[in-house]
C-alpha cells in the first residue's frame, strides 16, 4: 500500500507540497495518515508537509470529543500538525448538511495553511457505494463515473484500495482507529447501502463491488468521448458559476440537459434525475423573461433565471439598505460604500471627452445645477429618476425594470442621489439632471471589490 501511495504522490507531483488530510480517526483516514508518516521519511519526500484536519460534527457529545482527542494524539505521535474545528450545535443531522460543513472546513484549512492539496480517504468500497447510490437516484453518465480521484485541489489517494486491505493494514500495524457508532445507523442512506443492500447483491454477484467500480471506469471512458465534443461548446455557455442564456438557447435539448446536470454538480447539490428535470423545466420556462424568476434549491440558495443569465442567489438576502448607512458627499474625493469605492473628481479641461450617456461604472457628469452635499446609498421606497434625454421623472423601480436590471441585483447597486432624486445608477444609467449637454464638470466612478 505504501508503494501505491508513493506512486499516487508522484503521479500528481506532490512530493514537496503541503497537504491537508481529512482525519476522522476511522480506519481509512488513520491508515492514510500512518502511510504518509512513513512516506515522509523517504529521501524524495523530505519537504513533504502534512496537516491532519479533524472536523468534529458535534453529534455524539462525549464520544465525539474522545474521537477528537484520539485524532490529536495520533497526529502528534506521527509528527503532524493538528487542526480542528467543532460544528455548531444546530448543524442538521443529514448526510448532505454534514458533507457541506465538512468540505467548508477543509477549504478553510486549505486557505489557512496555504496548502497545495486536500486528501480525503475515500476508498474503492466508497466508490462502489456511490455508483450504486447514484444508479438508484437515477443518474446520468456523469454520475456513474463515481468519486473523482482528483477534483480541483481535492485528491483521493486510497481510491484504488478496498476497505478490506485498509483494515488489514491497520491490524498489521497495530493501529486502533475510532469506531464511529453512527456508521451502524441504517437511517443514513449510505450506511443502509453498505450494511443491507450490497451484502444482498453479493448473493447474486460476489464481485458486485468490482462490477460497480468497472461500471465507473466505463462511464469515465464514455464521458471522455462526450467531453471531446462538449469542450468546445462549454466555454461559450458557462461563465464560471453562471450560464449565459443567449448561448444556452442555441443548444439542442440533450446538450441543454447535460449542461444543467453539470451545473447542479457544480453547485454541490444532492441531486437525482427528478431534480435535474425540475431545474431544466424551470430554466426553459424563464429564459425569455426580462425580470426573471427564482426556484428554491437548498436552505440558503435560490436559482435565478432571466433572459440573460442563470445563476444562484442567497435565499434570504439582506439588502444594502439594511447593511450600509448612506454616505454624504460634501466635496470631491474618494468614499467607501461597503465594498465599493466611489470617486468623484473635477473634470480636467485637457481630458478627452466622449459625449454619449455613460452607462458603465465611469461617467462624465455636469453638476453645475447640483449642489453638495449629495448622497451615495442603496435604493429605497419612493426613489425617482429623470432618465437621460427625458424631461419627466419616473419611479426608479420602473426605470430599472426598463433597463432589464435583475430584481435580486437592484439592492446592490450604489446610487448617487439628491434626496429622493436619483442622479446616477452606477453601471446602469444617468439622470438628465446631470447628463452632459455641453461640457462636463466632474467625473464619477465606482470600483467594486472583486
Amino acid at each position: 500500500m505504501i508503494d501505491r501511495i508513493v506512486e499516487f504522490l508522484k503521479k500528481y507531483h506532490l512530493e514537496d507540497k503541503t497537504v491537508i488530510v481529512g482525519f476522522s480517526g476511522g480506519y481509512d483516514s488513520m491508515c492514510l495518515l500512518d502511510i504518509l508518516s512513513k512516506v515522509k521519511d523517504l529521501p524524495e519526500f523530505f519537504d513533504f508537509n502534512v496537516i491532519a484536519a479533524h472536523f468534529n460534527h458535534n453529534w455524539r457529545g462525549e464520544e465525539s470529543l474522545r474521537e477528537q482527542e484520539v485524532c490529536r494524539l495520533f497526529a502528534a505521535s506521527r509528527g503532524f500538525e493538528f487542526y480542528t474545528k467543532t460544528a455548531p450545535s444546530n448543524l442538521k443531522k443529514t448526510e448532505n448538511d454534514a458533507r457541506i460543513a465538512r468540505y467548508e472546513f477543509f477549504e478553510e484549512a486549505y486557505e489557512e495553511y496555504d496548502a497545495d492539496a486536500v486528501f480525503t480517504a475515500h476508498n474503492k468500497d466508497d466508490n462502489a457505494e456511490t455508483v450504486l447510490y447514484r444508479v438508484i437516484k437515477g443518474t446520468g453518465v456523469i454520475g456513474l463515473r463515481g468519486i473523482s480521484e482528483k477534483r480541483k485541489y481535492f485528491y483521493r489517494p486510497l481510491l484504488k484500495t478496498y476497505r478490506k486491505e485498509i483494515m488489514e493494514y491497520c491490524k498489521k500495524n497495530n493501529l486502533t482507529p475510532n469506531e464511529d457508532s453512527s456508521n451502524n445507523n441504517t437511517e443514513y442512506k449510505r450506511n443502509f447501502l453498505r450494511l443491507n443492500v450490497i451484502p444482498t447483491l453479493e448473493k447474486i454477484n460476489p464481485e458486485v463491488k468490482e462490477a460497480l467500480n468497472t461500471l465507473a471506469e466505463n462511464a469515465i471512458s464514455d464521458n471522455e468521448i462526450i467531453e471531446e465534443f462538449l469542450s468546445s461548446i462549454r466555454p461559450r455557455v458557462f461563465d464560471v458559476d453562471r450560464i449565459r442564456v443567449e448561448e444556452y438557447k442555441k443548444l439542442s435539448i440533450p446538450i441543454k440537459k447535460r449542461f444543467v446536470y453539470e451545473y447542479v454538480q457544480l453547485l454541490g447539490l444532492d441531486y437525482d434525475s427528478k431534480k435535474v428535470n425540475e431545474i431544466f423545466d424551470f430554466i426553459e420556462s424563464n429564459i425569455d423573461k426580462r425580470n426573471g424568476s427564482t426556484l428554491s434549491l437548498a436552505t440558503a440558495m435560490w436559482l435565478y433565471t432571466d433572459n440573460k443569465t442563470v445563476e444562484t442567489i442567497p435565499h434570504k438576502k439582506q439588502v444594502l439598505a439594511d447593511k450600509l448607512k448612506p454616505i454624504k458627499i460634501e466635496k470631491e474625493g474618494t468614499y467607501k460604500f461597503g465594498e465599493t469605492t466611489f470617486t468623484i473628481k473635477k473634470y480636467a479641461e485637457n481630458e478627452l471627452f466622449i459625449f454619449p450617456e455613460s452607462t458603465a461604472n465611469f461617467a462624465y457628469v455636469d453638476l453645475s445645477e447640483e449642489k453638495f452635499p449629495l448622497t451615495i446609498r442603496a435604493r429605497k421606497e419612493g426613489d425617482i429618476i429623470t432618465p437621460f434625454g427625458m424631461n419627466g421623472s419616473m419611479k426608479l423601480k420602473k426605470y430599472m425594470n426598463g433597463k432589464g436590471v435583475s430584481k435580486h441585483k437592484r439592492d446592490d447597486i450604489p446610487l448617487l442621489c439628491s434626496e429622493t432624486e436619483v442622479l446616477w445608477v452606477a453601471g446602469v444609467g444617468i439622470s438628465n439632471r446631470i447628463g452632459v449637454k455641453i461640457k462636463p464638470t466632474h467625473v464619477i466612478e465606482v470600483e467594486a471589490k472583486k
